[in-house]
């Protein structure tokens, strides 16, 4: 028997195809979880996608893939931000895969389910979607390098830095394999939700605006980086006024404390949310350097 979720997440897969400006065959499409994702819960409905690409309303959590023509043997696994309320899909996720796929890797863009969405995981249901969307992609790729965005770049920073941390009970066989990571790179991330850096819209959706100071810390990623933490890539502009520009500078310092290997691309202007960067400005740099970085790694 199919099941409601299963049936919506059939319809949700060739929306997902026209929103992302293409057609893909349907196993591009691949849903996260056999059935119903770990607590149940969530919202009803189709998904919701705003005239910028936005999507929301994430019923069924999934990775869509981006295949080039001449694949090189890594793959990168993709998580846009959006502060947890929403995935920037349009502006940040799919023109990257494109990017990533000209370059010969095959890019996994995220779908992962949104907090105040009605999941009985509450904040662990995205970093369940992560750990679990990591373990499928190593499944099938020789190696696995994550990217995060904004509050992309949190939850892949935390899935990078806490691989152990069980968020789960085992669904299948598929929770065998270990979620590491052999690089992550994020760009203009959230990292620390302590203060003075509790103004974003993270650290209301994880840790709620009454937090405590302990609570706060424990959804840092600057606090779970060891000597195990993948090599990490970092850049962020300086006039970032959603995301403190100390985030990344904050976690470039707890890398060279651990002995992490770690590069990090400063940025004079470009703002907050500017994914590629527009061709001619400041914010255009990051991604040719992230690619020789990358290229390192594979």
């Amino acid at each position: 028997m199919i099941s409601r979720r299963r049936l919506i997440m059939g319809t949700g897969a060739a929306m997902l195809a026209m929103t992302a400006g293409k057609l893909f065959a349907r196993e591009d499409v691949i849903p996260l979880w056999p059935d119903e994702p770990p607590g149940g819960g969530g919202p009803g409905g189709n998904l919701h996608v705003s005239a910028s690409g936005a999507w929301s309303n994430i019923v069924s959590p999934a990775i869509q893939r981006f295949q080039p023509q001449e694949p090189n043997g890594s793959a990168v696994l993709i998580a846009a931000g959006g502060g947890y309320r929403w995935i920037g899909m349009g502006g940040e996720a799919w023109p990257v895969a494109r990017w990533l796929n000209a370059r010969g890797y095959t890019a996994y863009v995220l779908s992962y389910r949104l907090p105040h969405e009605k999941w009985h995981a509450g904040r662990l249901a995205p970093f369940q979607d992560a750990q679990r969307a990591i373990r499928l992609v190593r499944s099938m790729e020789r190696k696995v390098h994550l990217l995060g965005f904004s509050a992309g770049g949190h939850l892949m920073g935390m899935s990078a830095a806490r691989p152990g941390f069980v968020t789960y009970a085992p669904q299948d066989t598929l929770d065998q394999i270990a979620p590491v990571a052999d690089s992550v790179a994020l760009i203009y991330p959230v990292i620390t939700l302590e203060a003075p850096y509790t103004h974003t819209r993270t650290h209301s959706e994880i840790v709620g605006k009454n937090a405590s100071p302990a609570d706060e810390a424990g959804w840092s990623v600057e606090n779970y980086v060891t000597r195990s933490f993948p090599p990490t890539f970092l850049a962020q502009a300086d006039d970032d006024r959603t995301s403190n520009p100390h985030n990344t500078q904050i976690m470039h310092d707890a890398c060279r404390r651990m002995g992490v290997p770690v590069e990090q691309i400063k940025i004079t202007r470009g703002g907050h949310g500017f994914g590629l960067g527009r061709a001619g400005t400041p914010a255009a740099i990051w991604d040719e350097a992230y690619a020789i970085w990358l290229a390192g790694r594979r």
